[in-house]
Parts: structure tokens; sequence; C-alpha cells
């Protein structure tokens, strides 16, 4: 029998307010923010370990998308900036069935 004392990692769950709190952060933000820059301009504190969580959550749900540079992309209805990106890519060829 083993006198350790078990370690657990603690899991900051995030509440509804701070979800919104960072997908608003994402919106308001004027280019598309890597996670730090997006971290570091929130306006309340929000640990690190619960904002990776957020992000997750986010992109599991299809609400952001992260690419390899780490740039965060908001996918979610009533995106301008997505719109805008949109018109400005090339067309996709329409398909004919």
């Amino acid at each position: 029998m083993s006198n350790r004392k078990e370690v657990s990692k603690v899991l900051h769950e995030p509440t509804l307010s701070t979800v919104m709190m960072i997908e608003k952060g994402i919106l308001n933000h004027k280019k598309y923010p890597t996670r730090m820059e997006l971290w570091r301009s929130l306006p309340k504190g929000v640990q690190y370990q619960t904002f990776q969580r957020v992000l997750e959550y986010l992109e599991d749900h299809g609400i952001v998308a992260i690419d390899d540079a780490g740039r965060i992309y908001y996918t979610g209805v009533n995106n301008e900036k997505l719109r805008q990106l949109l018109e400005s890519s090339v067309p996709a060829k329409k398909f004919v069935s």
C-alpha cells in the first residue's frame, strides 16, 4: 500500500460569461488574432488552461477555426470579416449535375 497522495489535475471549467467574452474578443479583433494575442487582449483575466478549453470547445462546435500558425478565424453566423474574405476569394466553379 502506498502512502503517496494522489495528485489530481485541477480543471478550470469556463462559465458561459467567459465563453461569451472570448467569442466577443475574437469578433472585435481587427485582424485574425493568434491565441496569445487574443488571450492578452481579454478585458478580464482568464487562466490560460480555461482559455484553451474554451477555444477547444469553440473549435469542436465549428464556431472557430485555428490554422497552423495559431490564427483564430470566427466561422459562426454574422461574421462580416468572413463574408468579405469569401467575396474577395477566387470564385468556385459551379458544378453541373
